[in-house]
């Protein structure tokens, strides 16, 4: 027999039942309860927890209905947690995690709209008070061991559509224009071709109010002189689809207000910022410093904004994917002794080295981890770190106090991933999206 705890991190309060038991539990918005599972039982009903017309006219117990989803959840043998399938018609995403051999949880979230989750957030959020999930070498679709960080099957259209909102955008000059290039490998799509897919996105009715951020880098600087790179930067941009208007350039962190349906620049080329209209100033956020492959991160000013960066790429080899992963999360946890003024933390999950540590090998692992054969990836380590901190911050149904409830800080921040939609297609993702729910007003009580 194993206790599981099941965690409602819905607005709405359910009812579940555990394999063919007559008796029900009921858990209220972001509350969990524990419940003993039968052996060789692996069935939970759920449904929305209703009161029917003459019961809330009375002021009544609420009643249970009799239909509900249910949910087919085995553990595979040795796996960490995993996404447990359900219906489509179910409004609900659910993972299953181990705590201990005899103790599980279950998370049910809501099924949120990926493609424009943004559009639920208040205008006068900070993009450092959001969590946005991304991409790292976004283009880089070619050159596999060495140079492929994403699969063939999430071109930039999917990953819009998948939640990513933070684009790394590695370029070179091919015959006088921009190209995606990562390392000695061209990606084959021009920047026009980015910018198109991009302002595509942004002026569909659907997904018009989100924003992205795009940070831009020279692949070719041995070659390009940095000069004639950001001033091609800059022709191309204000040429492109939707022009100048369609991206903010101003040097700090905006409110999403300011950037609906915008593109905010995030610029690692630019030199002194000469031919850009307001210079430095007029050249997006703009980082002081990025010291190469720092393992213990480091720290830059954005105007008002201290920004933390993990960015330890240079990894020695896969036998370091258990540290890399735990500096890459502990950069979303505050500081101990929290600043009186914004934090904004950015931070890679991904990492390279020749020969043992390809960009697949890191962040996918190999072997049959699950067995004890082989070795966990960093995507699947960082989603069972997102899923637990997710899973932490509840107060039991019983409605005795827990002091995790006060303890589990809210996570914010920017999350850049290779091969993004891996473990379990695309596991992680809602996962992040669902923290900018976690502790905002409205959504699940609690005060923003």
């Amino acid at each position: 027999m194993k206790h599981v705890t099941i965690v409602n991190r819905t607005a709405d309060s359910l009812w579940c039942r555990t394999g063919n038991s007559d008796g029900h539990q009921v858990l209220a918005a972001s509350s969990s309860a524990t419940t003993i599972l039968p052996k060789h039982c692996s069935e939970l009903t759920l449904g929305f927890h209703l009161p029917s017309e003459k019961a809330a006219l009375a002021n009544a117990d609420w009643d249970v209905p009799a239909n509900g989803f249910v949910v087919q959840f085995p553990m595979p043998l040795g796996a960490m947690w995993k996404v447990v399938k359900v219906a489509d018609e179910c409004p609900w995403r659910i993972y299953r995690s181990r705590t201990s051999r005899r103790h599980h949880t279950l998370l049910i979230i809501p099924r949120r709209e990926l493609s424009s989750f943004l559009s639920d957030m208040p205008d006068s959020s900070p993009l450092s008070d959001l969590m946005l999930p991304g991409t790292h070498d976004t283009m880089a679709f070619y050159g596999w061991p060495i140079s492929q960080c994403q699969s063939l099957d999430t071109p930039l259209s999917v990953q819009l559509q998948s939640g990513i909102r933070l684009l790394d955008i590695r370029l070179a000059v091919i015959k006088g224009h921009l190209v995606a290039y990562h390392g000695l490998y061209p990606q084959r799509a021009s920047f026009q071709e980015i910018l198109s897919t991009i302002h595509d996105f942004l002026t569909s009715p659907s997904t018009r109010h989100e924003t992205i951020v795009m940070s831009i880098k020279q692949e070719d600087f041995a070659i390009t002189p940095p000069p004639i790179f950001s001033q091609l930067v800059h022709d191309e941009l204000v040429n492109g689809p939707g022009g100048k208007d369609m991206w903010f350039l101003e040097n700090r962190v905006p409110l999403l207000g300011e950037v609906r349906g915008k593109v905010v620049m995030f610029s690692r080329f630019g030199g002194d910022g000469s031919g850009w209209e307001g210079g430095l100033e007029g050249i997006g956020i703009h980082p002081t410093a990025w010291p190469d492959s720092s393992k213990w991160g480091f720290t830059w000013q954005c105007k008002n904004t201290l920004v933390r960066t993990h960015d330890w790429y240079n990894i020695p080899s896969f036998l370091s994917i258990p540290e890399k992963t735990e500096l890459a999360t502990q950069v979303f946890l505050p500081p101990p002794n929290e600043p009186p003024f914004p934090i904004l933390s950015i931070s890679f999950f991904s990492a390279a080295s020749f020969p043992l540590a390809f960009p697949p090998t890191i962040a996918l692992g190999f072997g049959w981890p699950k067995l004890g054969l082989g070795v966990e990836g960093v995507n699947a380590r960082a989603g069972k770190w997102f899923l637990d901190k997710l899973s932490a911050n509840v107060t039991p149904a019983d409605g005795q106090e827990d002091k995790r409830t006060h303890d589990a800080p809210r996570i914010r921040g920017w999350a850049l991933f290779d091969f993004f939609k891996q473990p379990e297609d695309n596991a992680v993702i809602p996962l992040l999206v669902e923290c900018n729910y976690l502790g905002r007003d409205g959504f699940d009580g609690r005060a923003n």
